[in-house]
């Protein structure tokens, strides 16, 4: 088949969630035969200096696009006055409207797959111009997230302007829906959430899929024990769970209570943070060179997300990496896990503490979580399975190619 990917973010390097499902996927098709190509929209706030050096490039047609998703001050408080989220609207460039629709009309695609809410602005147009199959995956509900994190403000105006964007995101997702012939989601929640939304097109769940092979966790490398975060603080839902978290158990570490040092890396973590650094006890990273090679180096990993959908790329990662994982049950959802076997849910400051004692006295009950995580991964989130069962999807799509 001939297959259109369009994402929001350069896939190149993997250095976040989105990127490697988006990686992934393209090159679990190239691997299958299928002649890919990427449009991708080239974020300032994700920019990247110099041309991604990776060979899996030279295998693809790929372009990328220069787009400034900044919003001014006074944009944001005009947009109150729209029916519309500027959360959305910013990823709109209509000099990429015209490059999508010349690409799409000159090439006969088969399936053009819109990686993420954001990459369905540009529907209408390339609806437009191909007869190609559409295929929407939803990486998140995008609305669910918002008022997730409206839920957890207090302060009235700050709930009340979450809740706003909420509503008018949901609004938008609804229009979208079932303007395309397909739609991919990552888990059973959001497949139910879609369908109680009148989502009318097949909906196929399929979960984040990984390269094993990437994966070989070096236990002499380990810092037994420790507990660390990774996540880009971009991300509101990260930003506000690892805030929560220190917030929470900040004098533990301090005081002796949990007798182990945290780490927390990842991108864009604001200024403000240094605050939380406690010399030999608590340690603000950043920005990390090998995040698997940081994930190695780590024995426990902590998942406090709070507000978010979806399945986490970075928990499928650290169970791959064999890592014993205390997450909340929304950080873990869509993950076929049993609690206290491969995975440790705690869904408060209590529950919380409690897992982290025991992980930091007991490395052997540690090192047999993150073992049967590991199974777990192997089973169910290997990448060749998962892009046979996308495949699988296109071809219902499109009989007269199965017949030919």
């Amino acid at each position: 088949m001939k297959i259109l990917i369009l994402a929001s973010r350069v896939p190149f390097p993997q250095n976040g969630g989105y990127q490697i499902v988006v990686y992934n996927t393209i090159k679990g098709l190239v691997d299958l035969g299928h002649e890919v190509s990427v449009v991708a929209l080239k974020t300032k706030k994700h920019y990247e200096t110099s041309e991604p050096d990776d060979e899996l490039i030279s295998k693809i047609n790929y372009r990328a696009y220069n787009i400034d998703i900044n919003v001014s001050v006074f944009e944001v408080a005009m947009n109150l006055f729209s029916k519309t989220s500027f959360n959305i609207n910013k990823y709109y460039d209509p000099g990429f409207e015209r490059l999508l629709a010349v690409e799409v009309r000159n090439n006969a695609y088969d399936i053009i797959q819109f990686d993420g809410l954001m990459m369905s602005l540009y529907l209408a147009a390339v609806r437009k111009n191909s007869g190609a199959k559409l295929v929407y995956r939803a990486h998140n509900i995008e609305n669910q997230v918002w008022q997730r994190l409206a839920e957890q403000k207090n302060d009235p105006f700050k709930k009340s302007y979450l809740k706003m964007h909420a509503r008018r995101i949901k609004n938008y997702e609804l229009e979208q829906l079932n303007k395309f012939d397909a739609i991919t989601v990552f888990t059973e929640q959001d497949k139910t959430t879609l369908t109680g939304y009148g989502t009318k097109i097949p909906i196929d769940i399929l979960p984040v899929g990984l390269n094993m092979d990437k994966y070989r966790p070096d236990y002499n490398k380990t810092e037994v024990p420790s507990l660390f975060f990774l996540g880009s603080l971009d991300w509101l839902p990260n930003r506000e769970g690892i805030e929560w978290f220190l917030d929470n158990f900040l004098k533990e570490f301090v005081e002796g209570e949990l007798p182990v040092r945290f780490y927390v890396a990842g991108n864009d973590i604001p200024e403000r943070f240094d605050d939380y650094e406690v010399m030999g006890k608590v340690f603000i990273q950043g920005e990390v060179d090998d995040a698997l090679e940081f994930v190695n180096s780590k024995s426990i990993m902590i998942v406090p997300l709070l507000s978010s959908g979806g399945m986490r790329v970075k928990i499928v990662e650290g169970m791959a990496m064999e890592k014993c994982i205390i997450s909340t049950s929304l950080g873990a959802e869509g993950i076929n896990y049993t609690d206290g076997a491969n995975i440790l849910i705690a869904n408060d400051s209590d529950e919380f503490f409690e897992a982290m004692k025991r992980c930091i006295s007991d490395e052997e009950y540690c090192r047999g979580i993150g073992l049967n995580a590991r199974k777990l991964i192997e089973q169910q989130h290997d990448v060749g399975v998962v892009t046979g069962r996308l495949v699988s999807l296109y071809q219902r799509l499109l009989p007269a190619l199965m017949l030919g």
